[in-house]
């Protein structure tokens, strides 16, 4: 594997592309973010405008201006593990399609969400960095909180983001947030909930070769699995954006041996809703549809409303000069929303590539995303 390579700082002041292949060079796989928040926190606390505090591995940096609206910037540090694939180009440390900072930047977190990470620290320095006379339109226009936080590609009771929820919530107080996932440089409201459930069917053991003394209980979900195949997921507007929900077994799992008839089987269900349901409506709509079978919910999160009638979200919209979509997946938009905060999703990249062995980001696309937001960050009302 080829070797880690780890800046001792970060430069907040290079092109932002290049300073996105420089945080992709710091491995920061879930639960090794150290070294990357060292970095970040220590390139924030160099800027003169922004005060920072430390969570774990979360950092927080705030500016005070005293200025009407306060919008929040917020991106995970951390990524899903390397690619098993040897000679996979979406790993660590990052490279380049021809001369640095030029095409295309290949890593592991290009996409996912060191792109992002890279626009928000570069933010920071052109905003609040002290440098503000000699480039007049970087002068904010509103107060930012800057949240990078670690755990998000886990289990979320890991969350470094939900942990500050918990721990410090006046940090993340503000009127608009903005989550830098990628979203190909166009604004994506809101978020669909998402819901796990279990439904189990019980049977009763016995050997195969006297099958008939037993029940079995694999066979017993077959009517899990045809409900389930017919069942025809709805399209939901809500704020004038289409949620287009899912519903679908992910795992089977039933049987201890070759020769033994199962006496028990779960099946394993993802449900992705629109925002217009709470958790508890989604789990009322699957445990009626599986009338008649033992269900119970094993995880669960809200999804999150569009956020898109905030004037600072219709500024931004109207910044972009694209025309919003709704996110299908769940993002940390919905704890912004849990939290009362209007959010959506904003970021360079595809995100049909993140996770993927061949993960990367186009330069322009860094660079597209960082002139949006600097400049709707720093418009006159």
């Amino acid at each position: 594997m080829l070797a880690r390579v780890t800046p001792a700082t970060l430069d907040l002041s290079r092109d932002v592309a290049l300073l996105t292949a420089d945080l992709i060079d710091i491995e920061s796989v879930s639960g090794n973010e150290r070294t990357i928040a060292d970095a970040v926190e220590a390139a924030l606390r160099a800027l003169p405008g922004l005060s920072v505090t430390r969570n774990g591995d979360a950092v927080v940096a705030r500016s005070d201006l005293g200025l009407a609206e306060r919008v929040i910037l917020a991106g995970h540090l951390d990524t899903v593990p390397l690619p098993a694939t040897v000679g996979s180009r979406g790993t660590v440390p990052s490279s380049w399609d021809g001369e640095p900072g030029t095409g295309t930047l290949w890593g592991r977190g290009a996409t996912d969400m060191k792109g992002g990470v890279a626009v928000q620290l570069a933010l920071a320095a052109a905003l609040f960095g002290g440098h503000h006379a000699d480039d007049g339109d970087a002068e904010p226009t509103r107060d930012v909180t800057f949240v990078f936080y670690d755990h998000e590609e886990v289990e979320a009771a890991k969350s470094g983001l939900g942990r500050l929820a918990r721990e410090n919530p006046e940090l993340l107080a503000g009127d608009f947030a903005i989550l830098l996932e990628p979203t190909a440089g166009t604004v994506e409201g809101g978020c669909n909930g998402t819901l796990r459930i279990e439904a189990s069917t019980a049977g009763e053991a016995a050997h195969s070769a006297r099958a008939w003394m037993g029940r079995n209980a694999i066979h017993a979900a077959a009517p899990i699995l045809a409900r389930l195949a017919d069942y025809e997921p709805a399209t939901v507007s809500v704020e004038g954006l289409d949620y287009r929900e899912s519903l679908n077994a992910v795992r089977i799992s039933g049987g201890t041996a070759g020769n033994i008839i199962p006496d028990r089987c779960t099946v394993e269900i993802n449900y992705r809703f629109a925002p217009s349901k709470t958790l508890d409506q989604a789990e009322e709509h699957v445990r009626g549809l599986l009338a008649g079978f033992e269900v119970a919910r094993t995880d669960g999160a809200p999804g999150a409303r569009p956020g898109l009638t905030h004037p600072a979200a219709a500024a931004f919209v109207a910044v972009v000069g694209r025309e919003p979509k709704p996110k299908y997946g769940w993002t940390d938009v919905a704890r912004f929303s849990e939290l009362g905060v209007p959010a959506v999703n904003f970021g360079p990249g595809d995100a049909l590539l993140a996770h993927k062995d061949d993960e990367r980001v186009a330069a322009d696309d860094v660079r597209a995303c960082f002139r949006a937001l600097r400049s709707w960050l720093s418009a006159k009302s």
